[in-house]
């Protein structure tokens, strides 16, 4: 293996223009990020052949899906300081040899057990390498509109390799054992280990200051308890140890933060947060825009499956449709920047974008399939927008020795947004479903649209067809109320972005003069 020259770099030119070596390095980092973001959905259809395999009980079952999503947020933060102190490249270097041996693992697991633990070695893999290519990108392009541009490729490629890695899964398992779903990874982890030393130098903190180890598990018990419990509350509804759960990391929460306040050496600076950098708006407004994605991907997912009475594969092959407005919107938000529009205003212009992919949904019924589709990839765009514009500006009012940190606290808003989203707004939609369910129908059938479908399968004739009819409005009609609390929470995020980024400085780093700062809504490429 080729080493170039180890450099560090925390302050560069900001008229710096990238070279066909660093756009060439783009396209490698895009790589391991498709596949981590690829694996969040992997398992969707290699579960049966798994469990014909494995013979896992349920919970074992479970795990094997949420194992994986609970590790990645857990570290997140750790790697992303990590990787400021030991240099990003080597971070992403050593993810993306954890994440091969855990996908070799998971392939040729032989028990529950053992693929379970792959699968947690592939969230700690998945940790190492999502912070690191984030900060690469942040490290590598000076230039502003390009590295505009450039997030905008990132967030475009981790949407939509949620979306792909269930068709990909369901693709290979057609055609081959269940163990092909992770050896896939296999690859583009060697593809990145020999070309990452030769186009990506090295980029770290040149004075990062002791490790923060107390931060470590503080931060692991602020996380994985508010993450698994709000996702146990969108699955098994309301439960008062749900809400334990989430007090229980609220409590740790409240701790991480005093110690990153008063420690010597943090794990994440409190100077991110302090001035008119727009750090701290950046990531909160990222997290609603998360709530609403997972949100809304908790009702579609299952309108295309349960009411439209597609098979999972099908649906994952509609679902595919609506990347082809995704694939538009990353670039539309670059060109603004550049052309000097307000970021505040592509924000709040982002949210209403979101806003009207809710809205669409009100126009549901129980057969309208080209409708669903427009309204999520309506709103997937007004995501994508509001996600490039938000990375770029977080990354940008970040120093650059400290991109890992700030990339990892972006990261983890995401994974919370999308447990508070599923919780939030699924459990509106349960409410209305469970209340307008008939309450003459079996008790499976009214916990859940999926349970309807079953039961209905098994009674006769016009009883059957009555309670699909029945559940199929009821999860509709939730649907809707669900949507209109996403319309709402939406056009307050858009009223809130215009106000809160609109007098925000952006740090312009510049060869001679050190860092300064722009109004936020006059910066060009």
């Amino acid at each position: 293996m080729t080493n170039s020259p180890s450099t560090t770099q925390p302050h560069g030119p900001a008229d710096e223009r990238a070279t066909r070596k660093e756009w060439t390095a783009l396209g490698v980092l895009m790589l391991p990020l498709m596949l981590v973001s690829m694996d969040v959905s992997v398992l969707y259809f290699a579960i049966p052949q798994i469990t014909a395999d494995l013979d896992p009980s349920g919970t074992q079952q479970l795990w094997m899906f949420d194992i994986y999503a609970f590790v990645l947020a857990g570290l997140l933060m750790t790697m992303g300081s990590i990787g400021d102190r030991i240099g990003r490249r080597k971070l992403l270097l050593f993810g993306a040899t954890a994440f091969g041996a855990a996908s070799v693992l998971a392939a040729y697991a032989q028990s529950a057990e053992m693929l379970i633990a792959a699968r947690a070695l592939l969230g700690i893999g998945g940790a190492t390498l999502m912070p690191s290519t984030m900060a690469l990108v942040r490290n590598m392009f000076k230039n502003a509109g390009e590295r505009a541009k450039a997030i905008g490729i990132w967030q475009a490629v981790m949407v939509s390799g949620i979306a792909l890695g269930s068709v990909m899964s369901g693709v290979l398992v057609e055609h081959f054992w269940w163990g092909s779903v992770f050896l896939v990874n296999l690859p583009a982890m060697a593809m990145l280990l020999i070309l990452a030393p030769v186009l990506i130098p090295e980029f770290k903190d040149p004075a990062p200051g002791r490790f923060d180890w107390l931060g470590v598990p503080l931060s692991m018990a602020a996380v994985l308890p508010v993450v698994y419990g709000l996702k146990e509350f969108a699955a098994e509804g309301f439960e008062i140890a749900y809400v334990v759960w989430v007090a229980v990391g609220l409590v740790f929460a409240a701790l991480f933060v005093q110690r990153q306040r008063t420690s010597a050496s943090p794990m994440i600076s409190p100077d991110l947060f302090r001035g008119r950098t727009g750090f701290g708006s950046a990531v909160t407004l990222n997290l609603i825009s998360s709530v609403a994605m997972m949100g809304s991907a908790f009702f579609t997912t299952q309108y295309l499956q349960s009411v439209l009475g597609k098979s999972a594969m099908e649906a994952a092959l509609w679902a595919l449709l609506p990347s082809v407005l995704i694939g538009g919107a990353a670039p539309v938000a670059t060109l603004l920047v550049q052309r000097g529009v307000n970021r505040a205003t592509i924000v709040g212009t982002g949210f209403v974008t979101s806003a009207t992919g809710f809205a669409l949904l009100l126009l549901v019924d129980t057969d309208s399939l080209w409708t669903v589709l427009l309204a999520a990839g309506v709103l997937a765009c007004g995501a994508v927008i509001i996600g490039a514009v938000l990375t770029d500006l977080a990354l940008g009012a970040a120093p650059a020795e400290k991109a890992g940190s700030a990339s990892s606290l972006l990261e983890t808003g995401n994974e919370f947004g999308g447990a508070m989203g599923m919780a939030l707004l699924g459990s509106i939609g349960n409410a209305v479903y469970h209340a307008q369910v008939p309450s003459s129908a079996p008790a499976e059938a009214r916990e859940t649209l999926g349970g309807a479908v079953a039961v209905a399968q098994s009674l006769p004739g016009k009883a059957g067809d009555a309670l699909l009819v029945a559940a199929r409005e009821a999860f509709t009609n939730g649907m809707h109320v669900a949507a209109m609390v996403g319309v709402s929470v939406l056009l307050v995020a858009a009223a809130t972005a215009v106000v809160t980024l609109r007098k925000v400085r952006v740090r312009v780093e510049e060869p001679a003069a050190g860092t300064v700062e722009h109004d936020l809504g006059h910066v060009h490429a």
